[in-house]
Formats: structure tokens, C-alpha cells, sequence
């Protein structure tokens, strides 16, 4: 089953450095842009990270540091992203827990505010697991009966993913709508507001503190009793992202808003 797309979407992997979404940076980049007339467009490009790249991470991509030493990095090709990517909605495998987050990091340090809360976000792995629990191999064959054997390249995953999403899209025709919509809120496992999580919306669509010991308290109520919470958070070890948001309240709060 085709998509049936109000807009472009685009699907990408990211290979990196480590797992830390704070820390970590790119090392290749796949997108498959898919147009609502059917266009479909590629880019890939590897990115020279400027940090370690973890042994842990070498074994799984097979990218070492020599291997990208000589690519630009992403500061120098953030602008292209950009622009490739402006008007679509996104797509991936695990997507919204990590290559969402971890681009919305590196589109920051390039000086990018690129609002990527406001794109819907389909999480192909998130429909995979409410439905079959099983990994993106896995997914391949069942939904399309191929083999994956070039797991863990940017491209080869990339592609993949927007094969099995269509294939999600045949096999569960009463329990999926072809709606990007629609895809965007099942893919959904929570209200962050965040991608890292640390801030959420409780049932009365309130920004609550989702972690530590304000846990549940809306962050207006924290900030204004605890001003310094504020301070401690944005000299502390957490996503640019989250920081942003954080920031977005705060002076919602100075301006009376």
C-alpha cells in the first residue's frame, strides 16, 4: 500500500557515535524524502562527528574515526539537511527515542532552530512493537518477506524502514489508517513535550516535570518557588532540546503568558 501523504515525509537513520542523545553526534545520515505524488528522493552522507567515535559504535556501523576524518561536518552540511527536509513530515525505526532528538541536538549546535515538535513523527518501531514485538530484521522479513542483509547501514535501514511501514499498512488495513495524522499519534507512546522526556503534558495538557523530584509538578509552579531549578537545569548535562523548551516557558512566565 502507497502512503497517502497531505505532505512530503521523510525518512531517515542516523549512525553515531554512541547512544548518549546529549553527547553523541552523527557519523552517516540516510533520508529518503517521499513526495505526496510518489517522488521519492535520497540523500546520504557521512559526517565527520569531531569526537571519538565509541568501539561500541564501531563494532555495530563498522565506521571508524579514519573513515570519516575527511567529511564535512554537520555544521558544514546542516544547511542542506535543512533544506531537504523543511516541509516533511519524519519517519524511522526508534526514531522518536533517539534520531529525532539526537538531529534536534545537532541542528541546534549549527545555530538551526528548526522546530522539529511541530513535524509529525511516524516511529515505524513503535507501531512494530504494539503490534509484533520484534526488531527492524525481523520486521523485514515478516512484513516483507526480504532479508536484511545490510543491517546497520544508514541507507539499507533507511529503506527498509519505509518498506516496512507500507507493508505495516497492508497487513493492519482495519487497525492503521493510511493518515500520516493518524500514524503520528499511534506512533506515540507518551506526552512528552521534550524529546529526551524530562518534561511532559499531565491530563489537564500542563508542562509537569516528568523525572526527579519535582516528578509530576507543573514546571511554572517548580520555577517559581525553586527559580534556581531553573539554573541548575540549563548548566546541567541535558539536551540542548530540553533546554530550549524550558527556556520557551520560562519567558512565556516573564511575559505573563
Amino acid at each position: 500500500m502507497e502512503l497517502n501523504l497531505k505532505r512530503p515525509i521523510a525518512f531517515f537513520d542516523l549512525e553515531t557515535t554512541g547512544i548518549n542523545v546529549a553527547q553523541d553526534r552523527i557519523v552517516e545520515i540516510s533520508i529518503l524524502k517521499v513526495s505526496p505524488n510518489g517522488k521519492e528522493e535520497t540523500k546520504t552522507m557521512r559526517i565527520n562527528p569531531t569526537i571519538p567515535i565509541s568501539p561500541e559504535a564501531i563494532e555495530i556501523t563498522g565506521i571508524k574515526d579514519e573513515d570519516v576524518k575527511d567529511c564535512p561536518t554537520f555544521a558544514e552540511v546542516a544547511k542542506e539537511i535543512y533544506n531537504f527536509i523543511a516541509d516533511c513530515d519524519l519517519g524511522g525505526y526508534n526514531s522518536n527515542r533517539f534520531d529525532v532528538p539526537l538531529l534536534a541536538e545537532e541542528f541546534l549546535r549549527a545555530d538551526i532552530d528548526f522546530d522539529l515538535s511541530k513535524r509529525k513523527h511516524v516511529d515505524v518501531q513503535v507501531i512494530f512493537h504494539k503490534m509484533e514485538q520484534r526488531t527492524l530484521s525481523a520486521a523485514y522479513k515478516f512484513y516483507c518477506n526480504k532479508e536484511l542483509t545490510d543491517a546497520h547501514a544508514a541507507e539499507a535501514d533507511t529503506l527498509a524502514t519505509y518498506e516496512v511501514l507500507k507493508g505495516q499498512l497492508d497487513m493492519y488495513k482495519d487497525e492503521l489508517e493510511n493518515d500520516i495524522d493518524k500514524l503520528d499519534k499511534f506512533s506515540k507512546q507518551s506526552r512528552n513535550v521534550d524529546f529526551a522526556g524530562k518534561v511532559a503534558l499531565d491530563d489537564n495538557d500542563v508542562e509537569v516535570f516528568n523525572f526527579g523530584k519535582y516528578k509530576g509538578v507543573p514546571v511554572r509552579d517548580v520555577f517559581t518557588k525553586d527559580p534556581n531549578y531553573y539554573k541548575w537545569m540549563m548548566g546541567a548535562d541535558f539536551p540542548l532540546y530540553t533546554k530550549k523548551i524550558l527556556t520557551g516557558i520560562k519567558l512565556k512566565m516573564s511575559f505573563g503568558k
